[in-house]
């Protein structure tokens, strides 16, 4: 089973919860089904689906803190993993910029779930490919691309009466398309939560355009030049910023928004809920994500531990953390573990039984 119900997920979590004879116990759940399709050089290559799912239970003995990871449910296996957290715990040095886990806190509900895009199926996926390839053959075009789709959620809860759950579906496509004398060059992308509102019969056409119009691309001598970027290229030059707007590195000088000799020179307003943007309504393990409409501007994520150490109050350290201080199950927390010089105190295990799905569907 990939796709928890909410009741399902807190049964399970309430019931691993209660295993722990720690000090304080959390547990995220999380799940995922994930289907793909792959093409190149105008033909079918690979296709398939992944369906995965994971515990995470992390405990604490004072500041002495440990996490283990599970792919299994019975009964054995949850009582194991809550031990061999516990265990690791014991040994754990103390962390000194340890946090305690979350207050019970109450969620908004986003509407980042959409069916139809959960049920696609692997005939819908062929379409996908069949709609880029055949185009670009009659055009003596070569298509290259990837379609995947996904329906996820996560579950969290924790010995203090705080649970969370949220369901998410996501469309992702990329294709290159290039003359068959591999002078022009095209590219198109997509990222969607709602697959109705993909378009694939429009969106090649944007690739096939700018493969056929790269042909004869003239040099550009070395200068300034305004550049015109359409979404996807910035989106992607934006991502690789994101975690640049953290305090911490900001206040420490290891950032690129770091002022000199200390600070930082950033604000930003958050608007995490809007109705055009579909996110998390909590970090990792538990941090609120957010509130609707905009927050007045303010400085850089603050991870818990950076809000205590800068003087908030509990109320806004645990209404807006922009990301946990706290370790996910692959074992790198929202703010980078490994980023702090107290890293190495978590002690993290993981124990996985490997999943081969029963559902693979060749094209041919």
């Amino acid at each position: 089973m990939s796709i928890f119900t909410e009741q399902e997920a807190r049964t399970l979590l309430d019931k691993v919860v209660k295993l722990s004879k720690a000090d304080e116990c959390t547990a995220q759940l999380t799940g995922s089904i994930d289907g793909n399709v792959r093409y190149a050089l105008n033909s079918v290559s690979t296709s398939g689906i992944v369906n995965n799912t994971d515990l995470a239970v992390q405990v604490a003995f004072g500041k002495r803190v440990g996490t283990a990871t599970i792919n299994e449910f019975d009964d054995a296996s949850l009582e194991k993993v809550v031990r061999r957290a516990e265990e690791l715990a014991r040994l754990a040095p103390e962390n000194p910029e340890f946090m305690p886990a979350i207050d019970k806190q109450a969620y908004k509900p986003s509407d980042t779930f959409v069916e139809k895009t959960a049920a696609i199926t692997p005939e819908y996926r062929a379409t996908v490919a069949a709609d880029c390839i055949e185009p670009c053959r009659k055009d003596k075009l070569v298509a290259a691309g990837f379609f995947s789709d996904s329906a996820r959620f996560t579950a969290i809860s924790n010995s203090k009466g705080n649970f969370g759950y949220q369901k998410s579906t996501n469309v992702d496509f990329t294709c290159t398309v290039r003359t068959d004398d591999a002078r022009g060059s095209g590219w198109v992308a997509r990222n969607l939560g709602d697959v109705s509102k993909f378009d694939v019969k429009s969106d090649i056409k944007t690739a096939m355009q700018k493969a056929k119009g790269s042909a004869d691309a003239k040099a550009l001598e070395p200068g300034k030049y305004t550049v015109i970027m359409e979404p996807a290229a910035t989106a992607g030059l934006i991502s690789f910023m994101m975690f640049g707007f953290d305090a911490r590195q900001a206040d420490e000088g290891r950032s690129f928004l770091s002022k000199k000799g200390g600070g930082n020179k950033h604000t930003h307003a958050d608007h995490n809920q809007g109705r055009r943007r579909l996110s998390a309504v909590f970090a990792l393990l538990g941090a609120e994500a957010g509130q609707e409409g905009d927050r007045p501007a303010r400085q850089h994520h603050h991870d818990r531990r950076r809000q205590v150490d800068a003087g908030s109050g509990q109320v806004d350290q645990e209404r807006r953390a922009g990301h946990a201080h706290l370790v996910h199950p692959h074992g790198r927390s929202a703010d980078r573990a490994a980023d702090r010089p107290h890293a190495r105190r978590h002690v993290l295990h993981r124990e996985r039984r490997d999943q081969v799905s029963d559902q693979e569907f060749p094209l041919q």
